[in-house]
């Protein structure tokens, strides 16, 4: 049985997982409506416009005055 020369650092890892995601078209994460504020947001991810996840606020929301 073969075995592996050397570990696979963090890094390479995730660059490889990154060239993944980027080349195949059906395995890039889905982009729903968020169902606070209907803005684009990937599943199971806070929602950057407004801050929530699974209806409860966990991030401060942005807004045009901070910038």
């Amino acid at each position: 049985m073969a075995l592996q020369k050397r570990r696979r650092g963090p890094a390479t890892t995730g660059h490889q997982r990154s060239a993944w995601m980027k080349k195949s078209g059906e395995n890039r994460p889905m982009v729903q409506a968020c169902p606070n504020c209907a803005a684009p947001r990937i599943p199971h991810r806070v929602c950057m416009s407004c801050g929530f996840y699974n209806g409860v606020q966990v991030v401060a929301a942005k807004s045009a005055d901070a910038e």
